[in-house]
């Protein structure tokens, strides 16, 4: 059985990345920040936290998703995506996540990820 000890709650990681129209919708008048490309930019800094802690062979998968969209991001808008650990009991994580722009937040909630082999 493999030892996913070295994470613990309190580790957490921030990210930047820029509104391009990849993560946009463009059913509204000017193109903003999708919630769905949103909660993808959460899921990736939570994986990319803890993938260096785990042992060869091992990957984390999102599985629950509890999030609001508080406010737009428009195309071009410079976010920060954070992530802490706020549990992590075995395989199981629970993340806190947070997107902003400057001092406005554009989402925030939880993200809860497991461990899991990577099959190939």
């Amino acid at each position: 059985m493999a030892d996913f000890e070295n994470i613990k709650a309190g580790l957490s990681a921030e990210r930047s990345f820029t509104v391009d129209e990849r993560l946009t919708v463009s059913h509204l008048k000017r193109p903003v920040l999708g919630t769905p490309m949103m909660i993808g930019l959460m899921e990736i800094v939570c994986m990319d936290m803890v993938q260096p802690l785990l042992p060869p062979g091992y990957t984390t998968v999102g599985y629950e998703v509890h999030v609001k969209h508080k406010a737009v991001a428009l195309l071009g808008a410079q976010l920060k995506v954070w992530g802490k650990v706020l549990e992590a009991e075995g395989r199981k994580l629970l993340c806190e996540v947070r997107v902003t722009e400057g001092a406005k937040t554009i989402g925030e909630g939880l993200h809860r990820r497991t461990i899991v082999p990577v099959f190939g």
